[in-house]
């Protein structure tokens, strides 16, 4: 959950920056930008949840870049559908749908990459004082 709250607070932040640079509305803005990461946060949350099974955990896809391709293609399709029904404007929706996600995306990779490295370290054993003095000769 720790994770999904992360991802979240960065997508909220860059949801409402770009709303708002594109409506120069503080309120559709700021619709958009509550809206839009909440549904894409559920949607991240099950999207995780499907990653780690063990058959995709353990195969090549589960690298970042294929987990990155694979939530920007739910992210572009929230993006486009919730900015679309708050402003009844496709142009406006589909120009968020293509600069917020493509955002959110870069910041979705770099941030699964810590949390990998985190998990990578966690997992690994930790030598107790005795193991690290002990001559490995």
């Amino acid at each position: 959950m720790k994770k999904t709250i992360s991802f979240a607070a960065i997508h909220f932040t860059v949801a409402f920056t770009v709303a708002y640079l594109l409506t120069g509305d503080i309120l559709i803005g700021s619709l958009i930008a509550m809206i839009e990461p909440m549904v894409n946060t559920v949607a991240f949350y099950f999207h995780e949840k499907a990653w780690q099974t063990k058959a995709l955990k353990q195969s090549h896809y589960s690298a970042p870049a294929s987990k990155t391709i694979s939530f920007a293609v739910v992210h572009f399709t929230v993006a486009f559908t919730v900015v679309y029904l708050l402003t009844g404007d496709i142009l406006i929706g589909s120009v968020m749908a293509m600069i917020e996600p493509a955002i959110n995306t870069l910041a979705y990779y770099f941030h699964e990459r810590v949390w990998q490295n985190k998990e990578q370290k966690q997992s690994q054993p930790t030598s107790n004082l005795f193991e690290i003095m002990l001559c490995q000769h």
